[in-house]
């Protein structure tokens, strides 16, 4: 193959967004051998562009500079040039985004790196403009520099790729001596994550602003295990902006990604799977604590547009909608006034005051639906009239032009799902969105498991693999999740399978676990994924279900590989815990681990705990007592509640408490600090 013979072949690519640049000028290839030959056979560098199909500002660089033909030239003339999903292949998107920070720049996406033809980065930054804008320089201008600089001066560009190879495999690769955790460490986490909270505006920091599912949940777990006031108000108030600010989408459901702002008004209008199913735990366990009927219609409404328009022919869920349509960011779900007092007639002036519609608009000259400065309900009648209006206008907007939407489907993201799904149906006696989370895990396993052994992305028949450790935590997680609605072993034998897997083809060999497996040939280094990204880290995900498991399956050498575990993560991320709130919660769950069961449960028992939520707690309801004694591993506490009518056996590890029978004390055992 010749630079002159090189043609776009992003249309072969299952991927979403790699579909979306078939069409340009540029002589784009897809990650692997063929290309990295290329490289080596022409001496040129390779251009690495990564991005993902929502992005935003991907798409304002690739109309800018990949559709132009002038630009194109450049690269094809100068570059092997490779595009890369980053959703599709995390794991090289880990490795140069790790290679961006070395080199002190701040990360984000569109991803743009230059490659030696062994695929070590040498430099990079992220967007860049066509012309000098933004204070960056123009995108040709960079890459005649880049050129230059790899032809002329080898040695320079030698010196980068190996000062960036240390730091990668200082920071990817890490070693550290185990360091047994101590029952503070959640304390000491929650406490930093409470000091950089915004009292004012609720999450933490200023602008941007992102859900941080697991700090939040840090937070909650904090409040649960010593009864602290300030997590609790800090984690609700947290929730109530994600729902009534203008990240939330008022007339469909769902969450965006985050936002540009510090008041949690403007989004980035993108719609992630993951953000959505994390949102759908921390509005279940808000609703289960007070009881307010907005968590409830949060969770409904959220799940119904789920169903709408990213539930998949055969059960999978969709990845993504996108943040632009008709070339526009946001266009599909802003507002002008007068579009609503045409729709709304006599009740707009109602819906706009409730929802912050002027004439002027709060945001470009538009309006973003948000009820941030009315977030107490209004009146029973007038909250009606609201609801109703909302049907209106989510009906006209359906005539819109819609966002795409990135239909492959991970299996990490919807093993959150599936998990969201299964504990939100079993809490809130939706058999239906347990059914889903069912179809949901049926597809996963049918569709991307090959002899036991998960893919990490299906599209249109085609399958990435092998998975990555992040598919196997979060489908173990789905699996017990599943489990605990149904009571269907089958789901905890193939947890048990799936963690064989693990040790067989991802184990570090010092007790954790390498994000990739042992045969995926075409990255540059093996690494953990230890801090977190919007989601918990592949590492806490796993570590969480192993914990979980041993809950479960009461395997002494379960418990041993957790802790063992759990020792090595905490010293590997101790000097960092800020960024690793995943790995926090999934080591509090080892520290202290929590499960209650049920049997013969009476109503107020159930009630009691589903008033009192917990994401570190086991629950599982069985109707008998028929084959519980597996699930309560004391045994003499077990004999002494036996065939007593409706009892609670609370057990912290290998130790219960005596059998509860009323639910006023398994209330006071609930709201009680751990021993």
């Amino acid at each position: 193959m010749t630079n002159d013979t090189l043609t776009n072949v992003l249309g072969q690519s299952a991927s979403p967004y790699l579909r979306q640049h078939q069409d340009n000028p540029v002589h784009w290839q897809i990650w692997g051998e063929t290309a990295l030959n290329e490289a080596r056979r022409t001496g040129k560098p390779i251009l690495l562009s990564i991005g993902y199909a929502a992005c935003h500002w991907c798409h304002v660089m690739a109309h800018e500079s990949f559709e132009d033909q002038a630009t194109a030239d450049v690269m094809n003339d100068l570059f092997i040039n490779i595009k890369v999903d980053r959703e599709e292949r995390s794991d090289i998107d880990q490795i140069y985004m790790a290679a961006l920070h070395a080199m002190g720049e701040q990360g984000g996406w569109p991803l743009t790196m230059f490659l030696n033809a062994e695929s070590e980065p040498f430099w990079g930054g992220t967007y860049f403009p066509r012309v000098p804008t933004y204070g960056r320089p123009d995108f040709v201008s960079v890459l005649r520099s880049i050129s230059a600089v790899y032809q002329s001066e080898p040695d320079k560009v030698t010196r980068n790729a190996h000062h960036i190879r240390e730091h990668l495999d200082k920071t990817l690769a890490v070693n550290a001596s185990p360091d047994t955790p101590t029952n503070d460490i959640l304390n000491r986490q929650a406490k930093s994550i409470l000091s950089i909270v915004d009292q004012v505006n609720g999450g933490i920091g200023q602008s941007p602003k992102f859900p941080n599912a697991s700090m939040l949940e840090t937070l909650w777990r904090h409040w649960r295990a010593t009864g602290s006031q300030v997590s609790r108000q800090a984690a609700l108030k947290w929730i109530r902006v994600l729902i009534n600010g203008g990240i939330y989408d008022h007339l469909g459901g769902g969450l965006s990604r985050y936002c540009v702002d510090s008041i949690w008004l403007a989004p980035h209008f993108e719609k992630m799977l993951y953000d959505n199913a994390q949102l759908l735990r921390a509005l279940l366990w808000a609703l289960e604590e007070t009881g307010e009927p907005l968590f409830r219609s949060r969770i409904e409404e959220t799940i119904e547009w789920l169903k709408r328009e990213m539930l998949m022919e055969g059960g999978g869920f969709a990845s993504s909608l996108d943040a632009d349509s008709e070339g526009e960011e946001g266009r599909f779900y802003v507002w002008q006034k007068a579009e609503i007092d045409h729709l709304l007639g006599k009740d707009a002036e109602l819906f706009c005051s409730t929802y912050d519609v002027s004439q002027t608009g709060n945001w470009e000259h538009s309006n973003i639906l948000n009820r941030l400065k009315t977030p107490e309900p209004i009146g029973v009648s007038e909250e009606q009239r609201l609801a109703e209006n909302r049907k209106t206008l989510l009906e006209a907007r359906s005539h819109r032009i819609r966002p795409d939407r990135d239909d492959k489907i991970l299996a990490d993201w919807n093993g959150l799902l599936i998990r969201a799904l299964a504990e939100a149906g079993h809490r809130m006696d939706r058999s239906d969105w347990v059914t889903m989370a069912r179809n949901a895990y049926d597809f996963v396993t049918e569709s991307l498991m090959h002899d036991n052994r998960l893919a990490h992305a299906w599209c249109r028949g085609i399958t990435t693999y092998p998975a990555l450790a992040s598919d196997y935590g979060a489908m173990i997680n789905a699996s017990l999740s599943l489990y605990q609605a149904t009571l269907d072993t089958s789901y905890v034998n193939q947890a048990e399978v799936w963690v064989d897997i693990l040790d067989r083809h991802y184990s570090d060999g010092e007790g954790s676990y390498f994000y990739t497996a042992d045969d995926t040939n075409d990255i540059l280094l093996r690494a953990r994924h230890e801090h977190d990204d919007a989601t918990p880290s592949a590492t806490a995900q796993v570590l969480e279900s192993l914990a979980r498991l041993s809950q479960i399956s009461q395997s002494e050498r379960l418990v041993e590989k957790a802790n063992t575990m759990a020792a090595g993560l905490w010293g590997r991320i101790n000097p960092i815990a800020m960024a690793a709130s995943g790995g926090i919660n999934a080591i509090h769950s080892v520290l202290q681990p929590a499960k209650l069961v049920l049997v013969n449960p009476a109503k107020d028992m159930l009630v009691t705990i589903r008033t009192n939520p917990d994401p570190a707690r086991m629950d599982i309801v069985v109707e008998s007592d028929q084959g519980t004694e597996t699930l309560i591993p004391d045994r003499s506490v077990y004999e002494s509640g036996k065939q007593k009518g409706s009892a609670a056996y609370l057990c912290y590890g290998p130790q219960c408490l005596p059998p509860i029978f009323n639910a006023r004390e398994l209330d006071a055992a609930l709201k009680a600090k751990r021993p």
